[in-house]
């Protein structure tokens, strides 16, 4: 038996001692993540820091920050959520009373990646825990310093029969996905994602897939475009443009292109200084293999502004790029990074048929003043979630859900949903005996009129 399966074997045994079954005790477990994770605040950040030259503001907006809103949230409402959930109930089984539970799934395996690399582990973390599960983390290689904080953080708070970390590549994953887990819940690229699903169909075991894609940002003429222009700017360049919600190319409406442009490369200025890359405000590549795979971008289209690269830090300023091929890599590929091609278009029928035409992005964000329109998008566009006249915004948001759809992921999490993710709502029908309707034994000679009434 190997490191792996017998720590699986000893959560198994834990499990079903029915340990983590006390909503109190697992309230206690969410306080002394918390508790922990604030006593390690800066470790955390300079990890951060270290793994992609985030800020400490940016660490603690995008990462920290959220993790707090997630346990708070779980916290003030878990009594609620795991208490029994009356039904309606039916004459035909009648008398009884019906009602569902929720109850934690078993075992979990949670695989993160290195662009969030603290959220994106513990924010489903968080939910896991709170429905009752035992967990197996294990987070990127690539966003080592983090990944290294975090195992020494949960070795600290919890037993490794309750939750622990595997570190490693490609081979510890491979490893960990040859086991059967009551939910495996995975965050990182569609050819990755594709790998675990397969993996988990071998052992029938469900999983939760948080992909990407082509996030796109349709701009309209009667919109507020230095806003507009802002705002994309902002959520393009979190984290130097690594996030999987972060806008992946713009469609503008052809007469305010040209404005749209200009007022992006104000926004450019004020955020970042006329030398971005030596802006501390401005993340990092995470390594050279991504660093190179951004700057080959630059041949796909005309560069109108930025471009600048610094090989040594692995930065790259915010790059605004026109002209682009309809075909290549720059337009089919997630860019996960900070260059922004920008299309324009001639109605608004045809920006939204141009996004309909391709998988189905994680976020999708309009500027426009026109309602009809905006509704037209809300309610026909299929994708993960988004902003009205504003990006990447919803994600702050503790009570909104978080997931994909086709392409772009499976399933979702934060707050309740993220409870429901983790947990199996079990039905249950409680029959009194005090009365005994024997219509439905047999025989059933004469009796199908009397069914039919009680079906009607």
């Amino acid at each position: 038996m190997n490191e792996v399966q017998l720590c699986i074997s000893e959560m198994r045994t834990f499990f079903r001692n029915g340990s983590t079954q006390s909503v109190a005790w697992r309230k206690t477990q969410l306080k002394k993540l918390k508790d922990g994770i604030k006593e390690h605040e800066k470790q955390i950040l300079d990890a951060l820091f270290e793994d992609l030259g985030k800020s400490d503001f940016e660490g603690f907006a995008t990462e920290l920050g959220l993790v707090y809103a997630e346990i708070d949230k779980h916290l003030k409402h878990l009594d609620s959520w795991t208490s029994k959930k009356r039904v309606r109930n039916t004459l035909l089984s009648f008398p009884s009373k019906a009602y569902t539970i929720s109850i934690p799934l078993g075992i979990v395996l949670i695989m993160s990646p290195w662009n969030y690399p603290f959220q994106l582990t513990i924010a489903p973390l968080v939910s896991a825990l709170a429905a009752g599960n035992c967990v197996i983390v294990k987070p990127s290689r690539y966003s080592n310093h983090t990944s290294k904080v975090m195992e020494s953080l949960i070795a600290k708070l919890f037993p490794s029969h309750y939750v622990t970390v595997f570190q490693g590549g490609s081979e510890m994953n491979q490893e960990l996905l040859s086991h059967r887990y009551d939910h495996i819940f995975f965050t990182g690229s569609p050819v990755v994602g594709r790998v675990v699903m397969e993996a988990a169909a071998k052992t029938l075991t469900p999983v939760t897939l948080e992909l990407g894609g082509k996030s796109p940002v349709i701009v309209e003429a009667n919109s507020d475009i230095p806003l507009a222009a802002r705002s994309i700017i902002w959520g393009k360049c979190l984290n130097a443009g690594q996030t999987c919600i972060a806008p992946d190319y713009v469609l503008v409406e052809r007469p305010v292109a040209s404005q749209l442009i200009e007022e992006m490369k104000a926004a450019i200025t004020n955020m970042f200084g006329s030398d971005p890359l030596h802006c501390e405000d401005l993340p990092r590549i995470i390594n050279e293999r991504h660093f190179n795979r951004l700057i080959s971008l630059f041949e796909e289209g005309t560069l109108v502004y930025g471009g600048q690269i610094d090989p040594k830090n692995l930065k790259i300023a915010p790059t605004l790029m026109t002209d682009v091929q309809r075909t290549g890599t720059l337009m089919s590929d997630e860019i996960f990074g900070p260059i922004l091609p920008i299309l324009t278009y001639e109605t608004f029928e045809q920006a939204v048929g141009y996004v309909q035409a391709r998988e189905h992005p994680l976020a999708l964000y309009l500027f426009s003043n026109d309602k009809e329109h905006q509704e037209h998008v809300v309610r026909t566009v299929s994708y993960g979630g988004g902003c009205i006249n504003d990006t990447v915004m919803h994600l702050s948001n503790p009570h909104l859900p978080f997931g994909g759809v086709g392409a772009s992921g499976m399933g979702s999490y934060h707050a309740k949903q993220g409870f429901d993710t983790f947990s199996h709502q079990k039905s249950v029908l409680e029959s009194k005996r005090w009365l005994e309707i024997k219509l439905r034994y047999a025989p059933y000679r004469g009796k199908l009129a009397l069914i039919k009434r009680l079906f009607s």
